[in-house]
């Protein structure tokens, strides 16, 4: 068995909350998570934007930066970027290969005193152990380190970082976090440290009095980005990232920016803009012109962007939790949309009523798909809950690209760029999103 298949097999083990295998197994690799300052960010959505944002402005300022997200669009690789570009992929196997002799040490117990509860590590600490040796290995200036799920509890609360923050909190993940409010920001207020500024975005009043509450008892400096006055002037732009939650996600990346300037080095302003005006964070909220053959009904795959074929565009988003989806719809109002039809995809965790009673009044109809995991709904699953809760036309495909090709075979209107006729979104998981981002890009969509 390879390294990445090993890796991979951890997945079947699913979610384990807890930093004693975590600490376990850095201390086997010397800690790695010691050798770079991190900033930490937490949150329901938004943490990844900001990461984005915030990776790009210091390495706009001349900082050779890592970055560490989850869960990956396409290539587990995507999880572990350096100087923004995703590791390559001997590197990965490498390390990987390097951290799972760290485990079977451990596991045989020619480590004296150290020891891996339940005999093995989960799929998310050994990555997180990954990401974290590349980034020694690399001698980043910085490394941007996205929670993975809560945060007391999350594996990547093994750091001391400079600067933690929590870009928003709503419900999701309740099995594990808790059911209400209160209960969801204490779980993700667990990265603050004594000391270290705790940088807020917009919170729910409950929210917001729970994390004053953990902040003050361990003694983090709160700042509060959306009531904080900037520490300089900013000329206008505009951000890269579309939607106006980003102006909010943006908002919390100047003020974790600034609180860098304040305690380790001063960025320059330009570098900041930079961040907000050129960072990438694909599908969120990401047009793409595909080939679409409406006579066939069917995507036009191998087709070149300059060969002209009839094209449809499709709006890409990760919404996948409640939050996410009054997002999605957010935008679509924003830009004055008719209702589309939509291709979607949940986990079986998800809380679907509140999802598509978000999506319904811009969705003209559902296409309900799948992806091959154990906690996904399948397409028939997910159409039958969605019609007892919408009452637009819901069909059902268990193929995300045929699911696509379904949408766009439906009436639709003027495209965004002029010359098209046809638009419609995918949405929901980024199990079901991002795959189906990387098929259509390879078989020649292309971004607009």
């Amino acid at each position: 068995m390879t390294p990445l298949e090993r890796l991979f097999a951890l997945e079947q083990f699913g979610i384990k909350l807890g930093l004693d295998n975590i600490r376990t197994l850095l201390a086997a690799l010397d800690h790695p998570e010691r050798a770079w300052p991190s900033i930490h960010i937490a949150g329901t959505n938004g943490k990844g934007s900001v990461a984005a944002m915030v990776e790009r402005a210091l390495r706009a300022a001349g900082l050779k930066t890592g970055r560490y997200t989850s869960p990956h669009l396409d290539r587990i690789e995507e999880r572990v970027a350096l100087d923004g570009q995703p590791v390559d992929s001997a590197t990965f196997e490498a390390v990987t290969a390097h951290v799972f002799d760290a485990v079977d040490r451990l596991r045989e117990g020619s480590l004296p005193g150290r020891s891996l509860g339940e005999g093995r590590p989960t799929f998310f600490e050994v990555s997180t152990a990954i990401a974290f040796e590349i980034f020694r290995r690399a001698k980043v200036d910085v490394a941007v380190v996205e929670v993975g799920l809560g945060g007391r509890f999350d594996a990547t609360n093994v750091l001391t970082p400079v600067i933690t923050a929590i870009t928003s909190i709503a419900f999701d993940h309740e099995r594990h976090l808790g059911h209400t409010l209160s209960d969801i920001a204490f779980e993700k207020a667990g990265i603050a440290k004594p000391g270290v500024p705790l940088v807020t975005g917009r919170l729910p009043d409950e929210a917001a009095a729970r994390i004053v509450e953990v902040a003050r008892d361990i003694g983090a400096p709160l700042v509060d980005a959306t009531a904080t006055t900037a520490d300089r002037t900013y000329p206008p732009l505009t951000l890269a990232l579309p939607g106006r939650h980003q102006l909010e996600n943006a908002v919390v990346a100047v003020a974790i920016l600034e609180q860098w300037s304040k305690a380790v080095s001063y960025l320059p302003t330009d570098a900041i803009v930079t961040g907000l005006t050129t960072c990438e964070w694909p599908a969120r909220l990401e047009w793409l012109r595909v080939p679409f053959d409406p006579q066939s009904h069917r995507l036009a795959t191998g087709l070149l962007a300059q060969d002209r074929p009839p094209y449809g565009e499709l709006l890409i988003d990760a919404a996948h939790n409640p939050a996410g989806a009054e997002a999605l719809a957010s935008y679509l109002r924003d830009i004055d949309s008719q209702p589309l039809p939509i291709v979607f995809a949940a986990m079986a965790d998800k809380d679907l009523r509140k999802m598509v009673a978000a999506l319904a009044p811009v969705a003209a109809s559902f296409i309900a798909t799948t992806v091959p995991h154990s906690r996904a709904r399948t397409a028939d699953q997910l159409a039958a809950e969605i019609r007892a809760l919408a009452s637009v036309p819901v069909e059902a495909d268990g193929s995300p690209v045929a699911a696509v090709a379904r949408a766009l075979a439906q009436p639709g209107q003027r495209s965004l760029s002029g010359g098209g006729s046809r638009r419609a979104v995918a949405c929901g998981s980024i199990y079901m999103v991002g795959p189906l981002r990387a098929r259509l890009l390879e078989s020649g969509a292309t971004r607009i």
